[in-house]
């Protein structure tokens, strides 16, 4: 290892793993959502939400809510992420694809708060996650014509925010309307998972006002050669002519009595990692807070800069950690499996082919890679020659989409399990 200046009781997959905890940590409900609640009122509060971290925020909640003040809620989460709660509801239902348990509880909310007074209070805790969870289709809209539509889209390698743009005019509770429904004071406590922080966004914004309209959905479906059904196309269609009213906008009227509040971010989060390598005698940089486009070109561009810094034909000298957040894309033109921080690793493990001091890690925030079982994976020196001593070749592999064909043979996959937030990826090359 030369004369790198990390700590000697760490080995660099551990310190790699501990990078990532530290991330994850930094985005905890537990530590952060306490300090963000606001006074009981003078009426009800219905707590509701959705996203992979609905359930471990509705836990603060109750956790630091006064006992003798009203609380009840309901709040939904994937299957897998719910944790045992006393006053508020948690379900769990289906992600990325929508299904029946997600529509009958989004439909249980919005009942729920429509029925608030002026002087009640909705808690709306939203996170990563929430566009599927929280599916409740607009009239005239067929439940299997918006699962199938949510499933072309996440084939398309359109980014998210492209996605949502869809997705929240195929809804009745996406792109603001659910403030909309409320008579009630709304504070939504959002944990972004996107790039730009924008609460619009942020699981279909369901308390923000949305800029976009129906013509712009049909645009997107059009742009990533999506099809939809006869039900999602007359739909937009409607809408776009103006037959049916659009999402509520930025300046609406209704907005004067909502709040939304971004309590977590992946840039806190790589500060946290940062501060972690630092603590272990690392220097690190972050050198991108919010990476798009597609994972394996995201792989060869990183690449291409651990190999300068590797041969000393950059600024930056070893030891350092490059550090990077957001969320790329996949577009899934083969058969295999894996997410996109596993594309990221294999693409980058081509890209480094015979370099024997970078190591690296891809993880998604809230513990699941795609629609995988692994929150993402280690990428050793030796990954390429282990690889192939069990016949797997990585070109192939990478070609197929099938990057969770390629770790799990040579035993470097992490897996956390829900870690009950989610903050977006998170990925550190460390040149040493």
């Amino acid at each position: 290892m030369g004369q790198s200046r990390y700590s000697p009781r760490m080995d660099p997959k551990q310190l790699l793993l501990g990078s990532f905890h530290a991330a994850v940590g930094a985005a905890d409900p537990l530590k952060i959502l306490p300090r963000h609640l606001p006074a009981p009122p003078a009426g009800r509060t219905l707590v509701v939400g959705a996203g992979k971290a609905a359930a471990s925020m509705a836990l603060a909640v109750e956790r630091h809510w006064p006992q003798d003040a009203p609380l009840e809620g309901l709040v939904l989460t994937r299957y897998g992420h719910g944790i045992p709660t006393r006053r508020i509801t948690v379900v769990e239902a289906g992600h990325p694809v929508p299904d029946a348990a997600g529509e009958a509880a989004a439909r249980t909310i919005l009942r729920k708060v429509e029925a608030l007074a002026p002087g009640d209070l909705l808690l709306a805790l939203v996170s990563g996650g929430g566009s599927a969870l929280l599916a409740l289709p607009a009239e005239g809209v067929a439940t299997d014509a918006l699962r199938a539509t949510t499933r072309e889209l996440l084939r398309s390698g359109a980014p998210i925010q492209d996605m949502n743009t869809v997705r929240k005019h195929l809804s009745a509770i996406h792109g603001g309307r659910l403030a909309a429904a409320c008579r009630a004071k709304v504070l939504a406590l959002i944990i972004s998972d996107v790039t730009g922080d924008d609460p619009t966004h942020i699981a279909s914004g369901p308390c923000a006002p949305d800029p976009t309209t129906y013509g712009d959905a049909l645009e997107t479906l059009g742009r990533y050669g999506v099809s939809s059904s006869a039900s999602v196309k007359e739909h937009l269609e409607r809408g776009a002519r103006g037959e049916i009213p659009e999402t509520p906008k930025p300046g609406d009227r209704i907005f004067a009595r909502v709040e939304n509040r971004v309590i977590a971010t992946a840039r806190q989060s790589l500060h946290a990692a940062s501060d972690f390598f630092r603590l272990h005698g690392i220097p690190a940089a972050i050198v991108a807070e919010s990476v798009t486009g597609e994972a394996r070109e995201a792989g060869k561009v990183q690449g291409a800069l651990a190999r300068r810094i590797s041969r000393h034909e950059d600024p930056e000298k070893p030891p350092i950690a490059l550090i990077s957040g957001g969320e790329c894309t996949v577009t899934v033109r083969g058969k295999g499996r894996g997410g996109r921080c596993t594309e990221f690793l294999l693409s980058l493990a081509i890209d480094l082919t015979g370099l024997p001091n970078v190591r690296a890690i891809a993880c998604d925030t809230d513990g699941i890679d795609g629609s995988e079982d692994n929150a993402g994976a280690v990428l050793l020196p030796d990954a390429l020659e282990r690889a192939a001593k069990i016949g797997l070749d990585a070109g192939k592999l990478l070609a197929d989409n099938d990057s969770y064909g390629f770790f799990p043979g040579i035993e470097d996959l992490v897996v956390t399990g829900p870690t009950r937030t989610n903050v977006n990826d998170y990925r550190a090359i460390l040149v040493v």
